[in-house]
């Protein structure tokens, strides 16, 4: 579907308006659609397909993968979610991946950023760089 300049800035000003203290609140969003569904505005349906398009990249930007070559004890998982609740906030979702291709170390994936601090890539940088 083709989303007017219209629709997008609509989209993006209800977006903003289901966030609390900065962060997504889905109760809020639910009121947003409600009201509109109600109210029914011009272009609504574009409105709501932006508004999803919105949501999916801010749910996106929330998961977190984390992947190792070995199983990690709770206290070394701990502190991965701390660092990376203090550098992109709370409400993450963090899954675990055992990847014993990786070798050691830990390649961590936040949304689109991607720590890679793996003896695997590691080695392919290196031959990369000949």
């Amino acid at each position: 579907m083709k989303i007017s300049k219209t629709a997008a800035a609509a989209a993006r000003r209800l977006f903003g308006l289901c966030q609390t203290s900065g962060r997504f609140d889905e109760s809020k969003l639910r009121q947003v659609i409600a009201s509109l569904m109600a109210s029914k505005p011009r272009d609504y349906r574009a409105i709501l397909a932006a508004l999803q398009r919105l949501t999916r990249l801010e749910l996106e930007h929330r998961k977190v993968t984390v992947e190792s070559a070995v199983e990690m004890d709770e206290s070394t998982r701990q502190r991965v979610v701390a660092g990376l609740t203090s550098q992109y906030g709370a409400g993450l979702d963090v899954q675990y991946q055992v990847t014993p291709a990786l070798l050691g170390g830990l390649r961590i994936r936040v949304g689109n950023d991607v720590f890679d601090g793996s003896v695997q890539g590691r080695i392919d940088r290196f031959a990369n760089a000949f």
